[in-house]
C-alpha cells in the first residue's frame, strides 16, 4: 500500500502509505481522512455563510449530514451500475466502499435529491439553499481530489509535460487530480468574487454545475481507460454523457431564471 509518486520535471518525489494509521487493528486510510477534512471545512464555511443570510444552521447541518449519507450510498450504486464487475459476482460486496468504487456524479445526484426533499418538507427556498451550498461543494471537491493523489489513482494518459506524474517509476502521466482540484479552485474564486452580485436565486448553483460539468467533460476524456465507466465501450464514458447533459441543463436553467427575473411581475 506504499507508493512512490514523483514529478520528475519539478524535482519532487513523495513516498506515501495509503494507510494513515490503525485503530484497534482497523486501517484508517488517508483517502477517508482527506474526504472528511473537505467535508468539515466545507460545512464550516456554509454554516458561517448561512448565518449572514439568515438561514438556520440546524437546517444546514441536517442537509449536510443526511446528504453525506445519501451521497455515499448513491455514489456506490452509480458506480456499481456501470461497473458491475467490481462486485466479483457477490452482491454483498456492494457495501465494501472502503475498497473504493465511488462515483462523484452519483454522490451529487443523491445529495441534490436529498436537499430538494428536505427543502420541500421544511418549506425552505430551494434555489437559495442550493446557492448557499454551491461553494461548499467546490471546497469539498478541491480538497477531496487529493485523496486520489494519496491513493495513486485516477490519473491521465501518458505525457511528457513538465509537471508529469510518475507512480512507482512508471511513465509520466497527466495528474488529473491536480487539474480538477485547480479547476474547481478557479471556479470557487469566481463564485466568491461575484456571489454578492447575483441577480436571482439559483444563479450560483447553476454556474457551479455548468463550471464543474465543463471541467469534468474535458478531463474525463484524458483518463486512463481503466478509470472510465463506459456507456459506449471505449467511446463514451457515462460521466462525459452526464457532464454534457448537466451543462445543457444548467445553461437552460440560467436562461430561464434570468428571463423570469426580468419579466414584469
Amino acid at each position: 500500500m506504499i507508493n512512490t509518486i514523483g514529478f520528475q520535471g519539478l524535482g519532487l518525489e513523495f513516498t506515501i502509505n495509503r494507510v494513515a494509521f490503525t485503530v484497534f487493528g482497523k486501517e484508517i486510510f488517508w483517502y477517508a481522512l482527506i474526504i472528511l477534512t473537505g467535508f468539515i471545512i466545507a460545512l464550516i464555511y456554509v454554516s458561517h455563510d448561512a448565518k449572514k443570510q439568515g438561514i438556520s444552521t440546524d437546517n444546514v447541518f441536517d442537509i449536510a449530514l443526511w446528504g453525506l449519507i445519501v451521497s455515499i450510498i448513491t455514489a456506490r450504486i452509480y458506480y456499481v451500475i456501470f461497473d458491475p464487475g467490481c462486485l466479483d459476482g457477490n452482491l454483498l460486496n456492494i457495501v465494501k466502499i472502503w475498497e473504493g468504487g465511488l462515483a462523484i456524479y452519483g454522490g451529487l445526484i443523491g445529495a441534490v435529491g436529498l436537499a430538494i426533499v428536505y427543502c420541500k418538507r421544511k418549506k425552505l427556498p430551494i434555489l437559495k439553499i442550493f446557492d448557499l451550498f454551491a461553494p461548499g461543494l467546490l471546497i469539498g471537491q478541491i480538497i477531496g481530489r487529493w485523496g486520489n493523489f494519496a491513493n495513486a489513482e485516477v490519473y491521465g494518459r501518458e505525457t511528457d509535460v513538465l509537471w508529469r506524474m510518475t507512480i512507482n517509476s512508471s511513465k509520466g502521466v497527466h495528474p488529473l487530480f491536480l487539474y480538477e482540484s485547480l479547476w474547481n479552485l478557479l471556479g470557487l474564486i469566481i463564485i466568491l468574487i461575484f456571489k454578492k452580485k447575483k441577480k436571482f436565486d439559483g444563479e450560483i448553483f447553476f454556474f457551479y454545475s455548468l463550471w464543474y460539468g465543463a471541467g469534468r467533460l474535458f478531463l474525463e476524456g484524458m483518463r486512463q481507460p481503466q478509470y472510465i465507466l463506459y456507456v459506449i465501450p471505449n467511446i463514451l464514458g457515462i460521466s462525459q454523457l452526464v457532464a454534457f447533459c448537466v451543462i445543457i441543463a444548467s445553461i437552460f436553467a440560467l436562461i430561464f431564471l434570468r428571463k423570469r427575473q426580468n419579466s414584469p411581475q
